[in-house]
């Protein structure tokens, strides 16, 4: 049984949880995100492709309420970001792909402050950190200062951080970059265990061999437009394709620079 059970057991896996109606963003003049409306259910990974550039980040922060929109509507689990963004942001945890620890904490001290900023129980997030230190192999460094870390280190403790309060929504931006092989299947279980329990994991990647193996369903942003929206098979049979997501993802964006 998944340790994740425990916080999504019953709930509807058609339940709408994430909800991004005609969302837009620019910086400036340059437009990065253009009337995305999407939605992601309880019980999915849903993958986020694109280009470099095509607003995969900035749609990502705008879902965890990072930043704000220039238009449209986003809620989570029942919650607007910007009428209840306290509300909404308990149930989300956020992993960018540039994780951000504090140098003078160790790895579980910054887990136990982000416990604590969730407001988990003691026993509860021990549990829990038992469980994550085991899987991701992180006895041998959780102790030490993070101002040691790798890029990988850093990245298990921001993903065991994410996970500590069992959110219903996990967002995470290139989760596997910096990852050994090991981690990278044990890290894509994981999100297969949040999706089976109920929860929603919202990726973006450029590693579309993760996204073809571990997506349900598949979204392409590109120039902040999405541009195909389906499970993988729904991809092939609507753009009348076959083969792999590479070869899927290139003719896509491909077309979409010819408008």
């Amino acid at each position: 049984m998944s340790e994740f059970n425990g916080s999504t057991n019953g709930r509807s896996h058609n339940e709408s949880i994430v909800r991004l109606e005609g969302v837009s963003k620019s910086f400036g003049a340059k437009p990065a995100v253009r009337d995305l409306s999407v939605t992601l259910y309880a019980g999915e990974v849903f993958a986020f492709l694109g280009p470099n550039g095509a607003g995969k980040t900035t749609t990502l922060k705008m879902t965890c309420g990072l930043l704000r929109p220039d238009g449209g509507n986003i809620n989570l689990c029942g919650r607007s970001m910007v009428l209840d963004a306290a509300g909404a942001k308990s149930e989300i945890a956020y992993v960018p792909d540039q994780p951000f620890l504090y140098d003078k904490l160790t790895g579980r001290e910054f887990i136990r402050f982000t416990q604590e900023m969730y407001g988990v129980p003691r026993t509860d997030a021990d549990d829990r950190l038992r469980a994550l230190t085991q899987r991701l192999d992180m006895d041998g460094f959780l102790d030490q200062l993070t101002e040691h870390y790798s890029h990988g280190m850093k990245q298990k403790v921001a993903l065991a951080a994410a996970l500590i309060h069992a959110p219903r929504v996990l967002v995470v931006d290139e989760p596997m970059v910096g990852l050994d092989p090991r981690t990278i299947r044990v890290t894509k279980t994981i999100f297969r265990e949040i999706a089976d329990a109920g929860g929603t994991v919202f990726m973006s990647t450029h590693v579309l061999d993760v996204a073809e193996v571990v997506a349900d369903r598949i979204g392409i942003i590109h120039e902040g437009r999405l541009v195909a929206l389906g499970s993988l098979a729904e991809l092939r049979r609507d753009g009348a394709h076959s083969g792999r997501l590479e070869d899927i993802f290139l003719r896509l964006t491909e077309t979409a620079d010819k408008y």
